[in-house]
This record gives structure tokens, C-alpha cells and sequence, in this order.
């Protein structure tokens, strides 16, 4: 037989999470549209979604048909070969930014309204500005060949 000693003790232990589990009461985490500037549609030509930016600079030809949407200002990409958002801010300008949304790093949901980045996950609205939270990268465009160093 259990002793009063032993129920007190399991209800110690599990009455918080049974309750919690009873309830149906979530642990949430908070949804802010701007947060901070740690750490970084259409798809990209690549599915591929690696943790972490290289560290060397990245050399991309946007003249090729795979940055097609890159050619006109205004134009933007999720290239998710290289987990980066690239947008035509003039026509000697692209931004580069980090592609994982600071709220919960998601990387694969992006549209884009000429102004602001939003995750499709939480809609979560990010500026295209390199003052807001999505981590901005150096650029350099000569011609059609964009360089960007991480």
C-alpha cells in the first residue's frame, strides 16, 4: 500500500504537468514582427537549407537564368542554395541578407511586397533595409556579377 509520504511526493512531482497536459494549456513563444539583429515568394534553384553562411565570399552571376527574377528593380529571390534573400534595390544595387527568419529560423516561406520581407510561417514582416533584423550582408555589383561577403 502506498504510504502518505509516497502520494505527496508524486503529487509534487506530477501535478504541474498533468494539469498543464489537462488543460490543453501550450507553452507559447512570443510572435514580434521586428526582433533582434542576431545571428540571418519564390524558391530558389536549390532546396538545399544549410545551418550556417559561408564565410568566404560568395560569387554570383545574376545575368544567368537562374536569377531571372533579379533582372528588373524591385525583383527579389530566396536563394536557398546559398540560405540568402536577394532583392534589386536599383539598377547598381542588390541586397543580400541572411534567409532565417529571426523568430524561429525558418528559411523556405518568403514573399516579398517591395518594401518588406515576410515569413510565410508566422507572418513575420522584415524590412529590406540593412538597419532591421534580418542580418545584412556587403555587397558589390560589377556588371552582372554580384559579390557577396558574409
Amino acid at each position: 500500500m502506498y504510504s502518505m509520504e509516497n502520494r505527496r511526493n508524486f503529487l509534487k512531482t506530477a501535478c504541474k504537468p498533468l494539469v498543464l497536459a489537462t488543460l490543453g494549456i501550450p507553452i507559447l513563444e512570443a510572435c514580434s514582427p521586428e526582433e533582434t539583429n542576431e545571428g540571418p515568394g519564390s524558391t530558389g534553384p536549390s532546396g538545399s537549407s544549410s545551418s550556417s553562411s559561408p564565410t568566404e565570399p560568395l560569387v554570383l552571376d545574376i545575368g544567368s537564368s537562374l536569377f531571372a527574377d533579379l533582372q528588373a528593380v524591385g525583383g527579389w529571390q530566396n536563394y536557398t542554395a546559398s540560405n540568402i534573400l536577394l532583392v534589386r534595390i536599383s539598377d547598381s544595387e542588390i541586397r543580400a541578407f541572411d534567409n532565417s527568419c529571426p523568430h524561429q529560423g525558418n528559411r523556405d516561406r518568403w514573399s516579398y511586397d517591395g518594401n518588406n520581407f515576410t515569413c510565410g510561417y508566422h507572418n513575420n514582416s522584415f524590412s529590406n533595409s540593412c538597419s532591421g533584423s534580418l542580418t545584412c550582408y556587403t555587397t558589390k555589383l560589377e556588371d552582372t556579377i554580384l559579390t557577396i561577403t558574409f
